[in-house]
């Protein structure tokens, strides 16, 4: 099929087979886990992985895509033709989950190359499901995953880095050059694994409380928190050497205190 390349959905289609091998390795697929890849494409990913899973299902945006794979009749492959904007991972991660029952092997994995315009907002679309995830390894943006895997102090320590390495165990696994796709894209490309923290519990309280500060304290990125945490000063109850401290200094663990913090009092 010589499919063209589009634009608004961000496509570059992976042709290195040194690097496809070298994912499918990092994937390290099972018979019997249930695997979802967002974004197919011409099947990089999808055709090795389909030799190796008794199921799998893919989902994809582009109507020529969907016909190009419904076209295979590969019978152990689901193809769902939606936005993974708007999928809704949470029933697909749930009902895999209920199918690993009885498995002692199988595991609930996403994986894809992510379109760089949308990856971070689909990384927190994803979170719906995180309680039936057990592995999400992407593809993603070099500069994207930088920032992800940033550790306080970093210049690259943001709000995506604390509100993933929250609910995640995160690591940059190797980078991919732009040679290795078709058409090459104008960024360095990087593989990432996430694993959800396990038994970990956060309210949706606490929760919604972390965005509003961690969102306020990386407003302005230069300034220190006496200045971007005003709002929260009181409540927070932060001393003079955290107020002269700037966003990217503070701990995750920290960075949750204070929402726990904040949940209470908005609950008082």
């Amino acid at each position: 099929m010589a499919h063209q390349a589009r634009k608004r959905f961000g496509q570059h289609f992976l042709v290195d087979g040194h690097i496809i091998q070298s994912i499918i390795a990092l994937i390290r697929p099972d018979f019997e886990d249930q695997v979802i890849e967002i974004g197919p494409g011409l099947g990089a990913m999808t055709l090795p992985l389909l030799g190796e899973l008794r199921q799998m299902d893919v989902v994809e945006i582009d109507r020529d895509l969907v016909k190009f794979w419904e076209s295979k009749n590969f019978p152990n492959l689901k193809i769902h033709q939606a936005d993974a904007l708007s999928f809704n991972f949470q029933d697909w991660c749930s009902l895999a989950k209920n199918k690993l029952h009885d498995s002692s092997t199988g595991r609930v994995k996403i994986i894809g190359n992510l379109p760089y315009n949308i990856s971070s907002p689909l990384l927190f679309h994803l979170m719906s499901a995180i309680e039936y995830v057990d592995e999400q390894v992407f593809m993603l943006q070099k500069e994207v995953v930088e920032r992800i895997v940033a550790q306080p102090g970093d210049s690259e320590y943001s709000r995506l880095s604390v509100m993933l390495q929250t609910r995640y165990h995160v690591s940059l696994c190797f980078d991919v050059p732009p040679n290795s796709f078709s058409p090459p894209p104008r960024v360095d490309s990087a593989m990432v694994s996430m694993y959800p923290k396990e038994q970990l519990e956060i309210s949706k309280k606490v929760w919604e409380s972390l965005e509003k500060v961690v969102a306020q304290a990386f407003s302005q990125r230069r300034k220190v928190l006496a200045n971007n945490l005003a709002p929260y000063r009181d409540i927070l109850q932060l001393d003079a050497h955290v107020l002269r401290l700037r966003a990217q200094d503070i701990p995750i663990q920290d960075y949750l205190d204070w929402a726990t913090r904040l949940a209470n009092a908005s609950a008082e």
